[in-house]
C-alpha cells in the first residue's frame, strides 16, 4: 500500500545530516589538533642549533625538549652540512 524507503524519511535525512556535521566537527578537531603538534615539533627542532650554540650537550637538548638524542643528533648534523655548503 505505503511503499515508502527509508531514504525518503525525514528522521532518516535528519539522522544523516546530524551524522555529517558531527563528521565535519570531529574532521576540524583532529586537524587542529595534528596542526599543532606539528609546529610544535617544528618549534622544538628550530630550538635545536641554538640550544647547541650555548653548549648545552645533546643529551640535555634533548631531555629539555623531549625527544630522542638520535633526533637531536640528526638536526644537529643537519645544520652542520647546511652551514659548510653556504661557506
Amino acid at each position: 500500500m505505503f511503499e515508502i524507503k527509508l531514504q525518503e524519511t525525514r528522521v532518516y535525512r535528519e539522522a544523516k545530516e546530524e551524522g555529517r556535521q558531527e563528521g565535519l566537527k570531529q574532521g576540524i578537531q583532529q586537524g587542529l589538533q595534528r596542526g599543532l603538534q606539528q609546529g610544535l615539533q617544528q618549534a622544538k627542532l628550530e630550538l635545536i642549533p641554538r640550544f647547541l650554540d650555548y653548549g648545552i650537550s645533546i643529551e640535555e637538548v634533548a631531555r629539555l625538549l623531549h625527544l630522542t638524542i638520535e633526533e637531536v643528533e640528526q638536526v644537529r648534523l643537519a645544520n652542520e652540512q647546511e652551514s659548510s655548503t653556504s661557506t
